[in-house]
């Protein structure tokens, strides 16, 4: 079916989007607090420590949600359901991935750095 490729393809195409760009984040992460590359919040922008470890621990969630995305993108062809429920279960995948990058990374740095 149509509607099945696209969504087999729009989870296996994020999924490598998502771990592509945690790898880069993580090799090229960024040096100074900017608010143009790397995971920007105002938790992780609070002092160059907290950047800094915002920016790996961000990087390694990142590639973690891609390979998430990439287990998933099959469902479409394991589970039988219908249109309307692949077009509501995707998005919600997606969404779902990058709540676990925010959600994990500022937990880390609350956990981390308590007092800052």
């Amino acid at each position: 079916m149509e509607w099945t490729d696209n969504l087999l393809q729009m989870a296996f195409l994020s999924g490598i989007i998502f771990a592509v760009a945690g790898i880069i984040q993580y090799v090229f992460a960024p040096k100074k607090i900017n608010s143009l590359y790397g995971y920007r919040t105002p938790g992780s922008m609070k002092t160059d420590e907290r950047w800094h470890f915002a920016q790996k621990y961000s990087a390694l969630k990142l590639i973690v949600s891609g390979l998430f995305l990439l287990l998933i993108s099959p469902l479409p062809l394991l589970v039988e359901m219908n249109a309307t429920m692949y077009k509501i279960i995707q998005p919600g995948i997606m969404l779902l991935s990058i709540g676990y990058l925010f959600y994990t990374t500022e937990k880390a740095l609350k956990t981390r750095f308590p007092k800052n």
